[in-house]
């Protein structure tokens, strides 16, 4: 099992001088699911090197027992810090590919050209595809090969509209992934708000929340056996 985890290198939280980045929780438990279960796992970024970390992940209340091993394991943290380059990695060399969240993709990887033709590339290797609370975002322009939204007509979920609203940057973020995904045509649905909750439609599988990133990588894991 050969899995690519691709994360945000953007850092900044739109203009309000506040940092972000990927979500701890939301890369470290899909990592450790995955990874003790025999995944070979590989990371990349847009830019390469150090992925950053969203501080709001790295507090008391954020913690779990999966931050906490990766707090404590060398590996995984020399890992983040020396991430491959996007540009250089090849579909074909993977089974599966998994974007965790934190609000970073809403800026680069929303909008990255090497990350959308993987996506592409990935979906039509019938490969699984699996993306937790802002990682949808990701999704944005992606593409069906005849040209419509990849989403359109599939179920999805991801971090929703009242969540943005709750942590008070709905007027931080370039969009909202809840209203990206309908406006894309997905069959959007969600459950309440910080609830575990992941939906699969054929090889894509998204989660709405850091708490679902335990589901998404069940279901990637599923899918791969």
């Amino acid at each position: 099992m050969k899995i690519l985890f691709v994360l945000t290198s953007h850092d900044k939280l739109g203009d309000t001088g506040k940092k972000t980045g990927f979500w701890i929780e939301e890369f470290a438990n899909p990592y450790y699911t995955l990874l003790d279960k025999g995944a070979d796992i590989t990371v990349a970024t847009p830019k390469g090197g150090a992925a950053p970390i969203d501080p709001s992940s790295d507090t008391p209340d954020a913690s779990t027992e999966a931050t906490e091993r990766f707090k404590n394991d060398n590996v995984a943290q020399e890992i983040i810090k020396n991430t491959l380059v996007l540009a250089d990695i090849n579909a074909g060399d993977f089974d599966a590919v998994f974007y965790p969240g934190g609000h970073g993709p809403l800026w680069d990887l929303a909008n990255d050209a090497k990350s959308i033709k993987l996506i592409e590339t990935f979906n039509k290797q019938k490969k699984p595809i699996g993306f937790v609370c802002h990682a949808p975002a990701a999704l944005k322009d992606v593409k069906n090969e005849d040209g419509s939204p990849l989403v359109k007509g599939k179920k999805v979920t991801g971090f929703t509209n009242s969540e943005e609203e709750a942590v008070q940057l709905t007027k931080v973020v370039p969009f909202l992934v809840e209203d990206m995904l309908k406006t894309n045509g997905g069959i959007y649905s969600k459950k309440e708000d910080w609830a575990a909750y992941a939906v699969q439609d054929g090889n894509l599988i998204t989660g709405q929340n850091p708490a679902s990133s335990e589901l998404v990588a069940e279901k990637l894991l599923a899918s791969l056996n």
